[in-house]
């Protein structure tokens, strides 16, 4: 007679064998989509690896590359490259966000990015969205005084000062610290902001707390629970100084927040220095809260969705204006061409300005100025701030991706701008900076390359600050290379990491800033 543990045996292995191999290899229905990996059906860990490793972009590229718009990336994981039955499907179609978003929670409260369901995002979205669509940013007296402050009183003078002096400027952390500032003068008020740009000690302080979470990010992301037990046995995946950045930034966040609260409540002349502006997006963000549908403390709802704004604010224009300069100090020819268009705009953004009070020209003229947008289209393109995919999870109702079978609802799927920006038949010479692709293209073509331009992303949960985001950066170029000429002093280390968010390895690029004649 067969043992109890061999009866037992027999009933499980077969189970086992029929849940992890025959079924999702020939019976799932994503089992008729093409492997990334020979191992995708049976286990997660290849693109696990590659998500450790930070390969995951161009390792899902390549899948694309080798198998076409749909890929398998894991038993329940796909990607997917195309538009049409793709991003408009999932980014428009009621696919949930994935828990993977838990990781951009502050304060232990999800933010607006981070919650998983459409129903609250949107409730949240609503209110706040006005302050950040373009008619409002072109028309709002307060972004036109936090933009002459930025311009004229911060980002001019240090540059300035550096071409007088002959002195190396490392732009990206002047990139970071001006965006920062930007950002953080519209959400709390100008006089309750922050002044990274002038202030260096300050700036190195906050960048260097900022990037020391960044190595640690996988844990958070993919596997929280393995990080919550190890986490309870020490510091054994996640050091100390982690946890002690993420208490330095939110402490950061709540100075601001609570002086916003002090300045919407009591009226603040300027002073001589100190120009004050409204807390624009504090006011929105905690009008939002007042009838919210999650159950957490208000102080906190506040403080976790301004973080989120003031961390993707600064992160990314920080970047695109990074690889921006690199392009341009590439190509002086452009640098000129460049200057003669800003020109044109009445007043010009020359400096020192022959009055005491300098204007900024409209930031509809900017908007229109053609080879400008051509050139911040293209990096954002082929540069993208935040490359990696954008998760989301299938609904209820089986739907099909790119041609493939209906998917069961729960699984993980993605689209990424890494990949589709380098569609060549959108695109041609994809992996090339041409901003010319933008100036030359017809009508037509324009419009095919805007349905797959994806730096923002797409649908209901496309970035809130794109508008505010397009803004700033036009105008900080303009004011930069009306004045300037800038050449490479060191650009090793330039080239992206294979990252969600993807800065320059080196975490520098040092320009020569050069005064143009008058």
């Amino acid at each position: 007679m067969l043992s109890i543990t061999a009866i037992v045996a027999l009933c499980i292995v077969p189970y086992v064998i029929y849940k992890y191999i025959i079924y999702p290899a020939f019976i799932s229905p994503l089992s008729k989509i093409p492997n990334a990996h020979s191992s995708s059906p049976f286990s997660p860990l290849w693109i696990l690896i590659k998500r450790f490793r930070d390969e995951e972009n161009r390792s899902i590229h390549a899948a694309h590359v080798k198998h076409g718009d749909i890929v398998r990336l894991g038993p329940n994981e796909i990607s997917v490259n195309c538009v049409d039955d793709g991003i408009r499907t999932i980014y428009s179609g009621g696919f949930e966000k994935w828990r993977w978003y838990n990781q951009f929670d502050n304060f232990g409260v999800p933010c607006m990015f981070s919650t998983a369901e459409s129903k609250p995002h949107s409730h949240r979205r609503r209110v706040i969205a006005n302050v950040y669509s373009k008619s409002y940013l072109q028309s709002s007296p307060e972004m036109h005084k936090i933009s002459q402050t930025m311009i004229f009183s911060r980002i001019l003078p240090v540059l300035e000062s550096a071409a007088i002096e002959q002195k190396p400027v490392e732009v990206l952390d002047l990139s970071h610290a001006s965006t920062m500032d930007f950002i953080t003068a519209f959400m709390f008020g100008l006089q309750n902001g922050s002044n990274l740009t002038q202030d260096v000690s300050a700036r190195t302080e906050f960048l260097d707390t900022y990037r020391r979470r960044r190595p640690y990010r996988f844990w958070s992301s993919e596997l929280p629970g393995l990080k919550s037990v190890l986490n309870k046995l020490g510091p054994i995946i996640e050091p100390k100084f982690v946890q002690e950045a993420t208490n330095y930034i939110e402490n950061w966040t709540l100075t601001f927040t609570k002086a916003a609260e002090k300045s919407s409540t009591t009226k603040i002349p300027d002073e001589e220095n100190i120009p004050t502006t409204t807390p624009v997006v504090y006011n929105q963000v905690h009008q939002s809260t007042l009838k919210s549908p999650f159950p957490y403390p208000q102080e906190l709802q506040i403080a976790t969705e301004l973080q989120d704004h003031l961390a993707a604010g600064h992160e990314t224009s920080g970047i695109t204006l990074c690889y921006l300069f690199h392009e341009l100090s590439m190509q002086p020819k452009l640098q000129e061409q460049l200057r003669e268009e800003f020109l044109t705009l009445s007043p010009t953004l020359e400096y020192p300005s022959s009055v005491s009070t300098p204007e900024l020209p409209s930031p509809q003229s900017l908007d229109a100025l053609p080879l400008l947008h051509a050139c911040l289209m293209e990096t954002l393109r082929i540069h993208a701030a935040i490359p990696g995919p954008e998760p989301r999870i299938t609904p209820s109702k089986p739907t099909s991706l790119a041609g493939s079978p209906p998917l069961p609802p729960g699984v993980r799927v993605s689209s990424q701008p890494y990949t589709l920006h380098r569609r060549a038949d959108v695109f041609p010479d994809p992996e090339a900076w041409k901003p010319e692709r933008w100036l030359e293209a017809s009508e037509e073509q324009k419009a095919e390359m805007g349905r797959w331009f994806w730096a923002f992303g797409s649908g209901g949960r496309m970035c809130i600050g794109s508008n505010f985001a397009m803004q700033e950066m036009k105008l900080i170029t303009a004011a930069i290379y009306t004045n300037y000429r800038t050449h490479i002093i060191d650009d090793e280390g330039i080239e992206q990491v294979d990252a969600y968010t993807a800065h320059p390895r080196a975490n520098q690029l040092i320009l020569g800033f050069e005064r143009v004649e008058k």
